[in-house]
C-alpha cells in the first residue's frame, strides 16, 4: 500500500504536466473543407445529358442489378465470385492491412510503457589480497552480492501541435480510400462477370444458327446431288452449294473457339481453374431477358456512390492531413520519460517504501536547422494534395463521360436492333417465299441461296445485336457504381 501511494505521488505531477500540454494542443496544417466542386451544373441537372428518350426511369437502382434478369445461373457466378475471385481478396487484405496502419498510427498517440525486472549478482575483487601482495594494508573485500530490481519505464510524445494527429487523419482517411477501392473492385468484377456470360451465351446460339444452318444446307446440297446423278440437276448447282455448306461450316470452329474461351474466363473470374465450369455451363442457354426499363439515377446520386469517385475524396483529404504532419516538424517536440523502480538486496523487501525510487524528466526538443529538409517535405505534401485534387477532378469527369457514354450507346442499341428484327423477319419471308419459287421451278438456286444466305446473317446479327444491348445495360449499370457491397472487408 505504501509502495503504492508513492508511485501515485510520483505519477502525479507527470500526469498534470500532460494534461496541461494537451489542453493548450493545437493541429497545424490547413483544415479539409471537402473536396472542390467539379461540373457543378451537371452535378445539379435532374438527368444525364445522353438520356435515351426511351427505355429509360429517372429513379434509384438497387445495387444488385443482376437480379433483374432473372437468370440464376448468372446470380450463383457472381455469387461465386465475390467469394473467390484472388483480385477480390487481394484488395479486402490491402483493406485489413490500412486498417492495421491506422491502428499503429492511433498508438502514437499513447504512451509507451514497458516492465524490467533483473536479478544480477556480483563479485568485488579482494582487495585485501592485493594490498598484501603491494604491502598495502587496505581493508579486504565483501563476498558475491545478489540485488534485485524491478521497475516501469514510460516515455510519451505530447502531441502539441498535432503532428500525429494530422498523421492519425491521413491514415483514417486512406484506410476509408482503400476501403472504396473493395467497393470499386467488386462493382468491376459483377460486371465482367456478366458481360463474359453473356458472350458465353451469344456465343452459344450463334453457334447453334450455325450448325442448324449448315445441316440444313448439306440436305440441299445432297438433294441436288441426287437430282444431278438423275439428270436433272448441273453440275453448277451442286458446287454452288458445296460452297456454301464449307462457308457456313467455317463459321463453326471459330465460334466453338470463343465458347471455350468463355468458359475458361468465367471460371477463373470465380476463383477456378479453366475447364471447371464446363459441366455446369456448356449445355447452350438463352440469353437473359432485359428488364422493360432501366432506372438511371441522377447524376448527384451517381457521384455519392461510385466507389473511385468516394476513393479519389478520400485521398484528396488524406494528402491534405498529411501537410499538417509535415508541418509540425517546424516545431518543438516535448516527450515525458518516465522510470519508477524498486531495488533491494532481499526479494522479500523489494516493495518496501524505502527501496522505491523514481525520475521524470521532460525533454524539449527543437530542429532549428535541418537545411531545408522539413520545408521540402511540406511543399511535397502541398504538391501531392493538388495532385489528388486533380486526380479527383479526373474521377468525376469520367464518371460522367462513363455514364452519359453508356446510356447513348444503349439508347442507340435499342434502335438498332430493332431495325436488325426487322431485316431478320424480312429474311424469313424472303427465304420461304424463295423455296416455294424454287420448288414450282420459277427461281433459280441461285436465287434460293442468297435468300438462304441472308436469313442466316440476319439471325446471327439478330443474336449479336441483343448480347450488345445486354451488355451496354451492364455498362450502365458500371458507370452509376453499383454492384458493391457495403459490409465488404
Amino acid at each position: 500500500m505504501t509502495a503504492t501511494r508513492s508511485y501515485r505521488s510520483a505519477l502525479a505531477p507527470l500526469t498534470a504536466l500532460a494534461a496541461a500540454c494537451a489542453l493548450a494542443a493545437c493541429t497545424v496544417g490547413p483544415d479539409y473543407h471537402g473536396a472542390p466542386a467539379v461540373a457543378p451544373e451537371a452535378a445539379s441537372a435532374a438527368t444525364f445529358v445522353r438520356t435515351p428518350a426511351q427505355g429509360v426511369t429517372t429513379t434509384r437502382a438497387p445495387s444488385e442489378w443482376w437480379l433483374a434478369f432473372n437468370d440464376p445461373q448468372l446470380n450463383a457466378l457472381i455469387a461465386a465470385a465475390f467469394e473467390h475471385n484472388p483480385d477480390l481478396r487481394a484488395a479486402q487484405a490491402r483493406l485489413r492491412e490500412s486498417r492495421a496502419q491506422l491502428q499503429t498510427q492511433r498508438g502514437a498517440e499513447m504512451p509507451k510503457v514497458s516492465a524490467s525486472a533483473a536479478a544480477p549478482r556480483l563479485r568485488e575483487p579482494n582487495l585485501s589480497a592485493l594490498s598484501q601482495s603491494s604491502g598495502s594494508s587496505s581493508s579486504s573485500g565483501g563476498g558475491p552480492l545478489q540485488v534485485y530490481t524491478a521497475g516501469f519505464d514510460a516515455s510519451w510524445e505530447i502531441d502539441l501541435f498535432g503532428g500525429t494527429r494530422r498523421a492519425v487523419e491521413a491514415a483514417s482517411d486512406e484506410a476509408d480510400a482503400v476501403q472504396a477501392d473493395l467497393a470499386d473492385a467488386q462493382v468491376s468484377l459483377a460486371a465482367e462477370v456478366a458481360q463474359a456470360y453473356i458472350d458465353l451465351r451469344d456465343e452459344q446460339q450463334r453457334l447453334l444458327i450455325a450448325q442448324r444452318t449448315a445441316e440444313l444446307q448439306q440436305q440441299s446440297l445432297t438433294l441436288t446431288e441426287q437430282r444431278r446423278a438423275g439428270g436433272t440437276a448441273a453440275d453448277v448447282d451442286v458446287e454452288r452449294l458445296t460452297t456454301q455448306v464449307e462457308t457456313t461450316r467455317s463459321t463453326i470452329t471459330p465460334l466453338a473457339s470463343q465458347v471455350e474461351t468463355s468458359l475458361d474466363q468465367l471460371a477463373v473470374l470465380t476463383g477456378k481453374a479453366p475447364g471447371a465450369l464446363d459441366a455446369e455451363l456448356a449445355t447452350p442457354g438463352p440469353l437473359p431477358v432485359l428488364p422493360a426499363s432501366v432506372p438511371v439515377s441522377d447524376p448527384a446520386t451517381m457521384f455519392a456512390q461510385r466507389p473511385d469517385i468516394r476513393a479519389a475524396e478520400r485521398r484528396l483529404a488524406s494528402s491534405n492531413a498529411q501537410i499538417g504532419e509535415h508541418v509540425a516538424d517546424f516545431l518543438p517536440k516535448l516527450t515525458l520519460f518516465g522510470d519508477l523502480g524498486f531495488t533491494a538486496a532481499d526479494p522479500g523487501h523489494l516493495l518496501r517504501k524505502n527501496n522505491f525510487s523514481w525520475v521524470g524528466v521532460p525533454y524539449l526538443q527543437w530542429n532549428l536547422f535541418d537545411f531545408g529538409r522539413t520545408l521540402g517535405a511540406v511543399h511535397g505534401a502541398q504538391a501531392s494534395r493538388d495532385e489528388a485534387e486533380a486526380r479527383y477532378e479526373k474521377a468525376v469527369l469520367a464518371a460522367l463521360q462513363d455514364a452519359n457514354g453508356a446510356l447513348s450507346r444503349y439508347g442507340y442499341q435499342r434502335e438498332h436492333l430493332v431495325t436488325l428484327q426487322k431485316v431478320q423477319n424480312s429474311a424469313q419471308r424472303s427465304a420461304v417465299l424463295m423455296r416455294q419459287r424454287y420448288r414450282a421451278g420459277t427461281s433459280t438456286l441461285v436465287d434460293l441461296l442468297d435468300t438462304q444466305r441472308s436469313e442466316f446473317l440476319a439471325q446471327q446479327d439478330v443474336i449479336s445485336g441483343q448480347a450488345e444491348l445486354l451488355k451496354d445495360f451492364i455498362s450502365i449499370q458500371k458507370s452509376l457504381g453499383l454492384g458493391w457491397r457495403s459490409n465488404a472487408s
